[in-house]
């Protein structure tokens, strides 16, 4: 009798929740839902028994229904982040795919790896509470998380990313010759100065807020530069819809796009000879082509050599040249790895720039 009142609960939990959801639901608290279904469905995929490579690309389904979820919510669904629903039908739709993970897990992903142990429509309500039990510390991040997922997953931010998306790829270059020859002209000028400059920035993007919600870092892009100055900062980005999304220079008005943007400038010690090998792979990569590689985020992986995203690209330059201080491995390559990781103190801090500092005239920023 006991088993059966569980089995009711199981099945009454989550159709409870989803009435609860349709009824008090706004924009915002479909975006936490959708990040919070993806959250407990991939650590419950990654908790389970199986090779890596085959839970990491569970885990990629599961980051494709989430935004698939977002995308209509954005495009179709919601009116407005503050007005609501322009209709009920859409709010219903909104709260119908919400538990598309589970069933994304249960009948499609769990047809070809039978040996991941995932989560069925009526264990949705099991995964929370038992990850509750087990691991509270671990549920309370979840919940932070999904909220300030919910402040930074706007429509307006997550239709600028899916715009951007359609000229990303991930498996052909798109990007050729962006750098022109006054750009390596003052990199060759530089090369006297026997040390390259690590900048790792807080740009204000509406990529770099996203992405800020999955790594929980403020700070979420990686460039080179030759020079102190920054006139010859270079990294993969998305080419601010001016440049085609690969390897392009970047100036300062790049990194700040937002009131509190920031930037922190490095200096690695090298010889001129390491530092003419890193231009001189910049030159190869600027004639055969790029582009950027927003898969790779997910699974450090580049289907052709110069398909990079920004961190994978400052760590394989470093690495060519000999002078890489860190072992990658195969984890994603985050921007704050450069600073973490720098184990042995080989980076020098130079100094942070902030936005004021550029309204200001104070290109140099405030020496902290």
């Amino acid at each position: 009798m006991k088993t059966k009142y569980i089995r009711l609960l199981q099945w009454l939990l989550p159709i409870v929740s989803l009435l609860l959801v349709f009824y008090i639901g706004n924009y915002t608290l479909f975006m936490v839902v959708y990040f919070a279904m993806f959250v407990l469905c991939s650590i419950r995929v990654l908790q389970s028994v199986g090779r890596q490579s085959q839970k990491i690309l569970v885990v990629i389904g599961f980051l494709t229904v989430m935004i698939f979820q977002m995308v209509l919510c954005t495009t179709y669904a919601a009116g407005h982040i503050d007005t609501g629903f322009a209709h009920p039908l859409r709010k219903l739709i909104a709260t119908i795919i919400v538990p598309l993970p589970a069933l994304v897990s249960r009948y499609i992903l769990i047809g070809r790896y039978t040996h991941l142990y995932l989560p069925s429509i009526r264990e949705t309500g099991t995964i929370s509470f038992a990850a509750l039990m087990d691991g509270k510390d671990r549920i309370t991040s979840i919940v932070g998380s999904a909220l300030r997922a919910g402040k930074h997953l706007t429509p307006g931010k997550l239709k600028k990313i899916y715009d951007d998306l359609s000229v990303n790829s991930s498996f052909k270059y798109v990007n050729n010759g962006m750098l022109t020859e006054e750009y390596f002209a003052a990199a060759r000028k530089s090369l006297d100065d026997t040390s390259i400059y690590i900048v790792i920035s807080n740009t204000g993007s509406a990529a770099s807020d996203v992405i800020s919600v999955f790594t929980q870092k403020a700070f979420n892009h990686a460039s080179l530069s030759f020079d102190a100055q920054l006139e010859t900062t270079v990294s993969y980005n998305g080419g601010a819809r001016i440049y085609p999304p690969g390897l392009n220079s970047e100036l300062m008005e790049f990194f700040f796009q937002k009131p509190n943007s920031s930037i922190l400038i490095y200096r690695l010690p090298c010889k001129k000879t390491q530092k003419a090998k890193i231009l001189q792979r910049i030159e190869e990569i600027n004639r055969d082509g790029s582009a950027y590689n927003v898969l790779g985020m997910l699974i450090n992986k580049s289907y052709k050599p110069n398909i990079l995203y920004c961190s994978q690209f400052v760590y394989k330059m470093l690495e060519y040249a000999g002078i890489a201080y860190f072992e990658a491995g195969l984890d994603v390559i985050k921007p704050t790895d450069f600073i973490e990781k720098d184990y042995y103190r080989q980076l020098e801090f130079v100094r942070e720039v902030k936005l004021w500092d550029t309204q200001n005239g104070n290109r140099n920023g405030s020496i902290v």
